[in-house]
């Protein structure tokens, strides 16, 4: 005969699944942590939205047309370049990392064809496409006469000068054959100071991208005209692409880009809603979690005859 004594211990005592012994129920947390991470993310994507639309941005296109004269902000302006169409898988993937990084691997030209080495069987440093593409079109600034200085340290991500392009790795036979891609580098000055090359071989994503040429630091009135002479070397023709100067300032989030604020919005919205949303279901139609009526036994104790 089957023993259908209380389960639990010692009389009086309640057993483990008793509404004394319930525990705060789940949907409790994950209600908190959605909310959390909407009160969070909500006013983070404001702050950058609003950011993003301080920032004043001055695009000319200037593969096809003249360049007008530009209008100066009261700050500091990044110049950069933006390309179209020119991105393909083949040139993503034409590099050599170990090579950039360690002076003892120059020699390893691996998944860098067609620019592997010269007609010689010599190493090109940088080897691959991407080096060999790298953006050679010239900017000079003035206002009312005077130089405008453009500073180009620094442009390159610190993480990418430090750990991917060696101090003691020199270019060599670059740009040394028939057919000339793009730029020359300095031998004389090592791949982690060459910080245009740095900055063109963080590859984008997208076939319309944009690359920091430099900054002007000089302090630059409103309504002030700055001329620019622009010496146009890098072939976009060939395949169709557009080029475009860009003058811009930039805040703590950076330049201009309402995709980061959006989509903390979004991120933060859902998360709001799905917490309203748990809540509203807890409160109009809730399941109390630890009643014993709940357990397949006491649902049908027919089972236990």
């Amino acid at each position: 005969m089957m023993d259908m004594s209380p389960v639990g211990g010692k009389e009086g005592q309640s057993p483990p699944n008793s509404k004394k012994t319930s525990k705060k129920p789940k949907c409790m947390y994950v209600i908190s942590t959605f909310t959390v991470i909407g009160i969070i993310f909500i006013p983070v994507g404001l702050a950058s939205l609003f950011s993003s639309e301080k920032v004043e941005e001055a695009v000319f296109r200037y593969d096809d047309t003249c360049l007008p004269s530009s209008n100066a902000d009261n700050a500091v302006a990044y110049i950069k370049s933006a390309t179209t169409n020119k991105t393909c898988t083949h040139k993503w993937t034409s590099r050599n990392d170990k090579q950039l990084w360690n002076k003892a691997s120059e020699g390893d030209t691996s998944n860098c064809n067609p620019e592997d080495k010269t007609k010689g069987n010599a190493p090109i440093v940088p080897c691959g496409l991407i080096a060999w593409s790298l953006f050679n079109d010239t900017y000079k600034f003035s206002m009312n006469n005077k130089d405008l200085t453009v500073n180009k340290k620094n442009i390159a991500w610190s993480s990418d000068r430090g750990s991917k392009f060696g101090p003691d790795v020199y270019p060599k036979n670059f740009q040394s054959g028939e057919l000339i891609g793009g730029g020359k580098l300095d031998e004389s000055i090592p791949l982690s100071e060459q910080e245009d090359l740095i900055v063109w071989m963080r590859t984008a994503a997208l076939p319309t991208f944009r690359k920091l040429y430099g900054k002007i630091e000089a302090d630059l009135e409103a309504n002030s005209e700055i001329d620019i002479v622009i010496q146009n070397n890098y072939n976009t023709y060939e395949f169709g692409g557009k080029k475009n100067l860009v003058l811009s300032t930039t805040t703590w989030i950076g330049g201009k880009n309402p995709f980061l604020g959006m989509a903390y919005l979004v991120v933060g919205g859902l998360s709001l809603f799905c917490a309203i949303g748990f809540i509203l279901l807890y409160v109009i139609k809730p399941r109390p979690l630890g009643d014993p009526s709940y357990l397949s036994w006491n649902r049908n104790p027919g089972i236990l005859k």
